[in-house]
């Protein structure tokens, strides 16, 4: 995937928001709170982190082309950081992307849910 394919799928995403910070990386949002940021790569990949359930990191943290995300995981969040795509796809990679962006939605306020029409 690379960086527009990246933004070009989570502009498509539902009340998301883009931003542009942390050097360089491109930060997407949901009321704003992050659900994806793509960049801290130390390689020509696109590295794409993401929030995911506690499940999904037990089983893709160890998994070749992914790791817990830098500075995120080491704090105790479940993030996790594609590296390349030797495990995961880029179809599986937009269905945790979706993921991530309920995961950040349902830790809003519920006024704010509401006002975004997430139940």
């Amino acid at each position: 995937m690379t960086r527009s394919e990246y933004d070009d799928f989570c502009g498509s995403l539902a009340h998301s928001t883009h931003v542009i910070q942390w050097g360089d990386s491109s930060v997407w949002k949901i009321g704003g709170k992050v659900y994806a940021i793509a960049g801290w790569s130390p390689s020509r990949d696109l590295a794409v982190t993401f929030k995911c359930s506690p499940a999904s990191f037990d089983i893709l943290k160890d998994q070749p082309g992914l790791r817990p995300a830098p500075y995120l995981a080491s704090r105790g969040l479940l993030w996790i950081q594609r590296i390349d795509e030797e495990t995961m796809s880029d179809t599986a990679l937009k269905d945790y992307l979706r993921q991530s962006r309920l995961l950040a939605a349902m830790t809003l306020p519920r006024k704010k849910r509401a006002e975004l029409g997430i139940g």
